[in-house]
């Protein structure tokens, strides 16, 4: 079916005429037509132009609890007729640490900031600190922020990465200071040999070594069974942290996180997106010695908007909605996704459909690909991006929105009638390529 976009097509070339690029952030160009929305409610939005939509955007994650959830509502409207922002401490900081802390197993200690890419940062600062050591390990294809000493290796081609068993550190942007990637080793995820030969052979220099629990960032790819806790041995072995970037899978794969729904502990972890519900958020949470060198061993970190009442006054909705009756808002967003998993695999198998879907009920992506087993980043390069791009376009036709890439995060409030829509409007899809 097609759709009239008129009035979204007229904002975006306005936009273009006052707003670099015309829109907020890069990424969000990227779609097959920049959208303009007005409203939403629960798990679905509508544009200016009158459609509504199924959402599993989220805002590119953060609204776990959907749109206009009427706790998150209610919280920030009574917060906002206090104060909006101090610079100074509030109550709502002890709250919203403790509830961290109930639910994530490695949080000793709770810093707040405003962004995962902050988030990471600061994580590289203490880490750094903490060992004395200046490399950070960090893997193909994962994502830790687009400043210069973490972007790098995020999205490169087959030819410029070298060889697996030693792969080339590549900036992520023009404009990179090439010194960037000094401090900087890359491997390959999800290959444990690899790993340790990189560890022997960078010994004693290496202060971290960081990684998306889940890859999802890069096609949603899962960890091999047993890995994580293999990574985990190592680093402890080399006196290496490690740091979980858990700004996606944080309070959507399970309440406590990737390390608690795997059981392995980090010494540090960085969250965003859930965490705050959809306010701007994010936290790193980590052992009590590592955090408390900002007080006690001069590392430095700072932020006029770190804990503001506004946030804070969110995420603790979110954290205690997302918490009630022993996760079940969480352990339903994971059931209607593997619904939407499993109708995906059946239509794909029934209209002969090179398909894969990869990661978890919460957070999945789509690649239209004849691999069968997507492990690592390199993997995913063989997908055919064309085909999926056009079914992106098809799907916002017929009233479904997914996220650019190909991902799909599934909210606490989509019900069982929005997974039928959706593998119906997918169906038609695939009935006419």
């Amino acid at each position: 079916m097609s759709r009239n976009w008129n009035t979204s097509r007229e904002l975006f070339e306005r936009a273009r005429r006052s707003l670099a690029g015309g829109v907020s952030s890069p990424v969000r160009a990227k779609a097959p037509v920049p959208l303009y929305f007005t409203s939403g409610r629960g798990s679905r939005l509508t544009d200016v132009d009158g459609n509504e939509y199924i959402d599993y955007q989220l805002g590119w994650g953060p609204n776990i609890l959907g749109y206009n959830h009427p706790w998150m509502v209610a919280a920030m409207q009574r917060q906002v007729g206090l104060v909006h922002n101090l610079g100074a401490q509030h109550e709502l900081e002890i709250q919203v640490a403790e509830l961290i802390q109930a639910a994530v197993p490695c949080a000793e200690r709770v810093a707040f900031t405003s962004s995962g890419t902050e988030a990471v940062q600061l994580a590289h600062r203490l880490a750094r600190a903490f060992t004395g050591r200046p490399l950070i390990l960090k893997f193909e294809g994962h994502y830790h922020g687009w400043v210069d000493t973490a972007l790098h290796s995020h999205h490169p081609s087959m030819e410029e990465m070298g060889p697996i068993e030693n792969p080339h550190v590549v900036p992520g942007s023009r404009g990179q200071v090439s010194n960037a990637a000094d401090n900087v080793v890359v491997a390959p995820w999800n290959r444990i040999d690899v790993l340790e030969r990189l560890l022997d052979r960078h010994a004693g220099k290496v202060a971290a070594v960081i990684m998306e629990p889940v890859l999802c960032n890069s096609g949603c790819l899962m960890p091999r069974p047993g890995y994580l806790q293999a990574v985990r041995e190592l680093t402890r072995k080399h006196g290496t942290l490690l740091i979980f970037d858990e700004v996606i899978t944080g309070f959507r794969i399970a309440l406590g996180g990737a390390q608690s729904h795997f059981g392995v502990t980090p010494d540090c972890a960085t969250f965003g997106k859930a965490v705050g519900g959809g306010v701007p958020l994010s936290v790193v949470a980590g052992r009590r010695e590592i955090l408390e060198q900002m007080f006690t061993s001069g590392v430095v970190f700072g932020g006029s908007f770190n804990g503001n009442p506004m946030s804070l006054a969110g995420a603790s909705a979110c954290l205690k909605e997302l918490s009630r009756d022993g996760g079940a808002a969480l352990a339903h967003a994971n059931r209607m996704g593997e619904k939407i998993r499993t109708g995906l695999r059946e239509l794909a198998a029934r209209y002969a459909i090179p398909l894969q879907v990869t990661g978890f009920g919460a957070a999945f992506s789509l690649h239209f690909t004849t691999r069968e087993d997507l492990v690592e980043y390199r993997d995913t390069l063989a997908d055919d991006t064309g085909r999926l791009q056009r079914f992106l376009l098809r799907a916002m036709e017929e009233g479904v929105i997914l996220v650019p890439d190909g991902r799909m995060y599934v909210s606490a409030v989509h019900t069982e009638r929005d997974i039928e829509e959706t593998l119906a409007a997918f169906a038609r899809i695939f009935a006419k390529p």
